[in-house]
């Protein structure tokens, strides 16, 4: 039996990929890509006569399937998805078949969306004093959230919210943000494609008017939506700055010098 990798291939631009992950599809001989949402591109380090296929129209039977017959031939089998494979990903659904079929299985991280979403915009999740806190979530589908996880309750921290696979419900959002205490005037920022080269949209807005603008640009997939009292920042006359490069802060490697 060979060994299946879950390796994460990051937001879009196949250069985000991981050094590790790169490697693994280099030397694989059998690689499934989640194409509707992995660049092809990222099959450009591929060896000759790898078996490459695309799992956009496959159901989890036929994934999983796909994987244990390519792992008793091939010793490096990849499974390239978008993200990275711990986020919103189907990793233990298709694991547990493998460990039921005695393959062996790795997983490779990835740059998340979230990152890119922030990197594309020049913003920061955390800043001292005004967040230092997170939230991945998402809005409820046809996948239902588990109780105490509504957006609306999360949105009720006033911290960061990265909210995946919620661009169809962005009208939910706003709801929820709304109903927690955000003001009308609260920073948004929409990011469709982070790092996709060429494709890359990012809208910024408020509470108030990012429906409109994300309509006016016809945004109605693979976005990012994030909400976070860090906004702006970059614009701010005044910030409360890090203890870590505080000329007075002691730590064990410098001495403070006032």
């Amino acid at each position: 039996m060979g060994k299946v990798w879950f390796v994460g291939a990051g937001p879009g631009d196949p250069d985000l990929i991981t050094v590790k992950g790169r490697d693994l599809i280099a030397g694989a001989g059998a690689i499934l890509f989640a194409g509707s949402l992995v660049s092809e591109a990222a099959m450009r380090w591929a060896p000759a006569g790898c078996v490459i296929a695309d799992s956009k129209d496959m159901a989890l039977a036929e994934i999983t399937a796909w994987l244990v017959e390519q792992a008793q031939t091939k010793a490096i089998v990849v499974r390239l998805q978008t993200g990275d494979p711990a986020l919103f990903g189907a990793l233990i659904e298709v694991t547990q078949p493998l460990d039921a079929a005695g393959i062996e299985v790795g997983v490779v991280p990835g740059v998340s969306s979230a990152m890119a979403a922030a990197a594309a915009a020049v913003e920061t999740l955390t800043l001292p004093e005004v967040t230092q806190t997170v939230i991945l979530t998402r809005v409820a589908g046809r996948t239902p959230m588990p109780a105490g996880e509504s957006l609306q309750e999360l949105a009720q921290h006033h911290c960061t919210l990265c909210v995946f696979l919620s661009i169809t419900l962005l009208h939910q959002v706003v709801e929820d943000l709304r109903a927690a205490g955000w003001r009308d005037d609260a920073a948004i920022l929409v990011v469709h494609k982070a790092s996709w080269p060429g494709e890359e949209k990012i809208i910024r807005g408020t509470l108030a008017d990012i429906r409109d603008k994300c309509r006016a640009e016809k945004i109605a997939s693979q976005a990012m939506i994030i909400a976070s009292p860090t906004l702006g920042a970059r614009h701010w006359p005044q910030l409360k700055k890090s203890k870590l490069y505080d000329a007075t802060f002691t730590h064990r490697f410098r001495r403070a010098s006032e």
